[in-house]
């Protein structure tokens, strides 16, 4: 007879609990809007910690004018979180709330998928980890594309049509305010515009100008005074249609050079700067332009990602002790670089060092930020991870050539000789 063993079955394993967030995001800054951020991450909040087999794993919100960019610090910190295993599933409500660009929904998606993370589309309820989820998601996402495109270009039709009409849209401009769709002068502002285009045409330069204000308690930047110069709203004319969107997914702004009709209406305001001294300011401009035109910038590795800690302003490239034997590249901040330490007091980095410690915390792949907090202290922020490093320069003994010490000792017995 055959040998029969009963064997007992294997005792039920509960399935893994899923870890589950949320992303919700508004698109503007008004209270109705910030109201309903509140709202939706209170629901999500207990809906998610009241659900059996989910493990609440955070709710991310976002307040953005757009869905169509991809710089959401919270949805970043969202997939941030995801690449590290810390989620398993994320809620949205929609597909135009997680994004309007077909390409950025797809790709986060996709990637997503990749990593085993499941989003659900209450809306549209969409799983996309389900063999379905992506063909509808492709069709729903390019829907939200068209609805962005058709949004923006509506907006656009209204602008351009106002500037046919000669009505402007709303800029804030010292010494004007905005009413009632017209540019009304606020009295005690008028002065001090006057006496910036009078100090400009004595001779004093934008720093110059730019200090004189700050002992005032007055911020302007240099950029901004350049464009107070240059702006003919002061004479109580209206340039229309100065720079224009070129994309709706990007809203890139770019300066209108003839690719779009522009519209000059004249005497559309109260003037505050007359029209010779205007013109005349022009001349002054045009020639310092002439005369101090400058080389394009140098661009390195560093350009752009080096912020300060402490006021928020970009570091710059110098050269610092030029043409002496001391001379040597280093990155300051140009807060620091153009008004002194009274309004910064960071600390220069050596460019040599920057790139040592680069090389010393994985290079350059990835790298977004490098932010300078204080004295002796780098942060270096990558995509998902920052690593904070200190710093110190390096002695004489070590930056010395024997150039350079010959020199010292010559000069040493030279003093010596004379003595």
């Amino acid at each position: 007879m055959p040998n029969i063993t009963q064997r007992q079955p294997l005792p039920a394993t509960l399935p893994k609990p899923r870890r589950v967030a949320a992303y919700c995001r508004v698109t503007t800054g008004k209270d109705a809007m910030l109201h309903s951020l509140s709202a939706q991450v209170s629901h999500y909040s207990q809906r998610i910690q009241s659900t059996p087999g989910w493990v609440y794993a955070g709710v991310y919100a976002d307040e953005a004018l757009t869905g169509t960019k991809q710089n959401r610090p919270q949805f970043q910190r969202l997939l941030a979180d995801c690449r590290a295993g810390k989620v398993d599933l994320i809620v949205t409500k929609s597909v135009s709330r997680f994004a309007r660009n077909t390409v950025t929904t797809l790709e986060t998606v996709r990637e997503l998928r990749a990593l085993g993370v499941d989003v659900y589309f209450e809306e549209q309820n969409i799983h996309t980890l389900t063999a379905e989820g992506e063909l509808l998601l492709t069709l729903l996402a390019s829907y939200a594309q068209e609805e962005s495109f058709s949004v923006s270009e509506n907006c656009k039709w209204r602008i351009r049509n106002d500037f046919k009409q000669g009505r402007a849209t709303f800029t804030r401009l010292l010494g004007y305010e905005w009413c009632d769709g017209k540019f009304v002068i606020v009295s005690g502002e008028v002065e001090l515009v006057q006496q910036i285009f009078a100090d400009y045409l004595s001779g004093m330069g934008l720093l110059k100008l730019q200090k004189k204000l700050l002992a005032d308690g007055i911020y302007i930047t240099q950029n901004g005074l350049r464009g107070m110069l240059r702006n003919e709203k002061y004479t109580g004319d209206l340039l229309l249609q100065k720079t224009f969107i070129a994309d709706h997914l990007t809203k890139e702004k770019r300066k209108n050079n003839g690719e779009l009709p522009q519209y000059l209406v004249t005497d559309a305001h109260e003037a505050i700067i007359d029209r010779v001294t205007f013109s005349a300011v022009q001349a002054e401009l045009a020639k310092r332009t002439a005369r101090h035109r400058q080389h394009p910038p140098e661009t390195t590795p560093f350009s752009g990602i080096i912020k300060c800690g402490i006021c928020g302003a970009s570091f710059r490239r110098k050269h610092a002790a030029a043409g002496s034997k001391y001379e040597k590249i280093v990155w300051i901040c140009s807060t620091f670089n153009t008004l002194g330490k009274a309004h910064c007091n960071s600390q220069q980095v050596p460019e040599d060092i920057l790139l040592a410690k680069v090389a010393e915390v994985g290079g350059f792949d990835g790298l977004q930020e490098i932010r300078v907090p204080g004295a002796g202290q780098l942060s270096f922020i990558y995509e998902g991870k920052t690593v904070d490093l200190a710093w110190q320069h390096r002695s004489r003994r070590e930056i010395w050539t024997p150039a350079m010490r010959q020199v010292a000792r010559q000069r040493e017995l030279n003093r010596r000789a004379v003595q």
